[in-house]
Formats: structure tokens, sequence, C-alpha cells
């Protein structure tokens, strides 16, 4: 891997993680505002070093590790930079296993987006499927049926990776709905700072999963997903003490990111078959799908009531 692949890489990283935790940054900065001053410092302090090296930090050697036990914790963590044949083979074995777990959780992602949530409409149809949402459930059945079925005629235990992607993303967006609650109750209610920033943790940690099961799309280097999820969480942070405002005025961004979560689980479900995807589509792809929607977002101005 070139130097410049590397860059690359991490570029494409820390823009997908920043992105996909712009409504972290919201729900952060909302329930701060009702935190004292020595709370706040607390949070952006001690919260930053647990957000950047506990939960973007393990999280991805945990997968990996966990995909391929063979490895061991500290084989799982240098595995991708071995030239030893036995290593790269165990990569190559639970890699698609990996990769069609994380790909069906973001295609499920996207589609909940897509369907359900409130959205600014950024594209012709969106508006459309949105009056469709009971189909929500139908378009996931019948793609995790799909995928399943292909799974199967490959490797059985892709079929069960498909599932525990399926599984994943109805855990977490279980949590999080649980946290738009809660969030509701913290800003209005009388709960004490130290709740507040276990909460903020939490969900912090919630958010992290999309931004960790994309970077596998990138890459599966384990110290390049740490750098470049890393660098993006210290933008989140940033944004959540300067400008939540001014990112609220891009009022395509969410859909930006939305749509690079779909390609990128595209990516990782055709790469989890064997198709060969040279490690520069998926930085491009994204780059190229958030710019669209910024560029959208400036010549629109500042955003409309959402739908």
């Amino acid at each position: 891997m070139d130097i410049l692949s590397i860059i690359l890489i991490i570029a494409g990283l820390c823009l997908f993680e920043t992105i996909t935790s712009i409504d972290n940054a919201i729900i952060n900065a909302e329930v701060l505002s009702t935190m004292s001053q020595k709370a706040r410092r607390w949070f952006l302090i001690w919260g930053l070093l647990f957000a950047v090296f506990v939960i973007r930090g393990l999280l991805p050697w945990l997968i990996v590790w966990m995909s391929t036990p063979s490895l061991g914790p500290v084989g799982a963590l240098t595995a991708t930079f071995s030239s030893d044949p036995v290593v790269l083979a165990s990569i190559g074995k639970s890699a698609p296993l990996l990769l069609i777990s994380g790909g069906t959780f973001l295609i499920f992602l996207f589609l909940h987006w897509l369907f359900l949530e409130k959205k600014e409409f950024g594209i012709r149809g969106e508006r459309y499927i949105a009056t469709k949402g009971v189909w929500f459930f139908a378009a996931v059945s019948i793609i995790l049926a799909a995928i399943v079925w292909l799974a199967l005629g490959k490797n059985p235990m892709m079929a069960f990776g498909a599932v525990i992607g399926s599984t994943a993303f109805f855990i977490v967006h279980g949590f999080r709905q649980n946290a738009e609650e809660q969030e509701r109750k913290m800003v209005s209610g009388d709960i004490s700072d130290v709740s507040k920033i276990f909460y903020l943790e939490i969900i912090d940690a919630t958010f992290s999963i999309d931004g960790v099961l994309g970077a596998f799309a990138f890459t599966m280097a384990v110290p390049l997903i740490i750098i470049g999820n890393g660098i993006g969480a210290l933008i989140v942070r940033e944004i959540t003490v300067r400008n939540v405002d001014s990112i609220r005025n891009y009022r395509f961004l969410k859909n930006g990111a939305m749509y690079s979560i779909f390609c990128l689980g595209i990516i990782m479900i055709l790469d989890s078959f064997g198709l060969e995807i040279p490690g520069f589509v998926s930085p491009v792809i994204t780059f190229g799908v958030v710019g669209y929607f910024l560029f959208r977002s400036i010549r629109a101005g500042t955003p409309a009531d959402t739908a």
C-alpha cells in the first residue's frame, strides 16, 4: 500500500466518520447546553478520549479479532500489514463474513432513513418513497432473503453473517429510538449532570457503529481505521462545541451521509462475494456523493421545515 493510497483512505474515513456523526453532534450539543460548565468541560476532554481511543479504537480491532479469532488480539491489530501467507489466508477467509455483515447493516440503515425518517428531500423520488413507509419492512425482508439465498450458494457462514448484520441493525435502531426519547427528557427535565454524561457516552458508542462498520469498505487495516475515525471524532467534537447551528444550515448534508452509506454497503456486499473493487473507489465515491449534496445545500440556502 503506497503513501497516496493511505492518505486517500484516511481522508475518506475522516469524512465518512464526520458526516455520519452529525446527528450525534447535534444531540451532544443540545444535552450539553443544559449542563454545568464543569460537566461540559469534563465530557469534552475525557469523553473525547473515550470516544477516540476506546470506542473508535477498540471496536474495529474487536470486530476483526472476533471474525478471525485465530489471529489473536495483537495479530488482529497488525494482520493487514503482515506478509505472512498464513495471516493473509486467515484474513481472506474471514473477510467475506465481516463485509457481508457490515454491508447488510449499512443498507438497512439507508433504507430506514429513506422510508421512515424525516428528511429534507434532496433528489426526485424521495418524497414519494417517504409516503410508502410501511414498505420498509417488506423491502429489508426481501433484500435479506436474497442476500442469504445467494450467500448459501457460496459459503453458509456468509449467510449467517448477513443475518448478524440485520440483527445488529435492529438492536442499534432500538437503542437510538430510546435515545431520542431520553434526549427530550434530559433537555426538559431535572436530571443530574453525571447521568447526562453517561447517557452521552452510550449514545456516542451507538452512533460510532455506523462509522466503524462502514470503515471496512475503505480498508481492512485496523490502524488506518483507528486514525481516520479518530480524526473524524475530533472534528465531530469541534462541531459539537462551535458549529452545530452552521452545520444545520447545510440542509442536504444528511442526505449525502445516507447515500454514501448506501454506496459503501453495496461495495461491501459485492466485495464479500469476491468482486475485486480497487481501494480508491470507496473514498472517491464518498467525496463525490458528499460533495454533490454539499453543493446542493449551499445552492439551496437555509433549511426549510423538514417533512
